[in-house]
């Protein structure tokens, strides 16, 4: 059934889950009747956005992210808060499937009135999100969630982009041997706003606080990405609610830090400014591939690429000043 933008906003505004996965589902779409109608709703909830806290939350596969946003979920609702899921999955390369399975790894969570669960694929789409996660965001911020909590597909150096579209980054870590820096990228450490060591027991409790000070140490050699910040390292287990309540507390210490030095309101106006530029790239090029002389254009200088006939960059300049010629 195919419903109106009218009802989907009454939906949305009600906190009609159902209607929440409609209009989220229309934005996800790649339908042209579809895109139009989902930018007639984005632009009618405008109003309604902005009010959430945007928590991106990263780590390696087996960080034990799912576990993480579940419990920290359920302590953000138990603290009054609404909260919603966007669940990343990657997509298969080949046929552009996805597993798709983080709302049954996070059951207890679902259960809650309070709290909404969203998989979305990839698509392929690079930095750990998908390319409509800022638009589904803006719909749950519409239907009243407090907390967005955007858990990222975990595969490395890309994660960073995610940082373009959250108020908080989080990165979970977990202890084992040797180097416990090894493998962590600079560009992620350079975009941390909160550390929380995971999966801490009584065993690994030494390891757990020789990994915490090799962090401190590197975080000393990278400039703060917030003044008067000094990202916290923290221990805890999310599987037993150890430390869940420390890393509420903190992230609620870093929005009212960035709010009251107007940092909060600079950063959302650069990510919508991204989001426009990423658009108009999205736009620009759907429509040339629209015109049946640029089509052609477009599969020969691509043809030219893949065959290695010139370089793939050169090609693509060709292939944009033969359009859009230079003055």
């Amino acid at each position: 059934m195919k419903f109106s933008t009218e009802e989907l906003i009454k939906g949305i505004r009600s906190g009609d889950k159902r209607l929440i996965g409609k209009a989220i589902t229309l934005a996800e779409s790649k339908k042209a009747e579809h895109r139009q109608q989902a930018e007639e709703l984005l632009m009618q909830i405008m109003p309604y956005t902005g009010n959430s806290v945007r928590v991106g939350v990263t780590g390696v596969p087996g960080a034990g992210k799912s576990t993480f946003i579940e419990n920290f979920g359920r302590l953000a609702i138990a603290n009054g808060k609404k909260v919603a899921v966007l669940a990343i999955d990657p997509s298969s390369a080949i046929n552009k499937g996805s597993i798709l399975g983080d709302k049954t790894r996070m059951e207890e969570l679902a259960k809650e009135e309070n709290a909404f669960i969203r998989p979305s694929p990839s698509s392929g789409f690079l930095g750990g999100v998908a390319n409509t996660t800022f638009e589904t965001m803006m719909i749950c911020e519409a239907a009243g969630y407090d907390y967005i909590l955007i858990e990222t597909v975990g595969v490395g150096q890309s994660e960073v982009l995610v940082a373009d579209i959250t108020d908080v980054f989080l990165f979970l870590k977990i202890t084992g041997g040797g180097d416990e820096l090894q493998g962590i990228k600079r560009g992620i450490m350079e975009m941390v706003d909160v550390i929380f060591i995971n999966k801490v027991e009584a065993e690994n409790l030494q390891k757990a606080k020789n990994t915490r000070l090799e962090l401190k140490r590197a975080l000393d050699f990278i400039p703060p990405k917030e003044k008067d910040w000094k990202v916290p390292v923290l221990l805890g287990s999310a599987l037993s609610n150890n430390g869940l309540e420390e890393v509420f507390e903190k992230i609620s210490d870093f929005i009212i830090l960035k709010k009251k030095t107007g940092r909060f309101e600079q950063v959302r106006i650069r990510q919508a400014e991204k989001r426009f530029e990423y658009w108009v790239q999205e736009y620009i090029l759907s429509m040339m591939k629209k015109n049946n002389s640029v089509e052609e254009a477009y599969m020969q200088h691509k043809k030219n690429a893949s065959a290695m006939v010139s370089n793939p960059s050169t090609e693509a300049k060709l292939f944009v000043e033969k359009f859009l010629p230079r003055n």
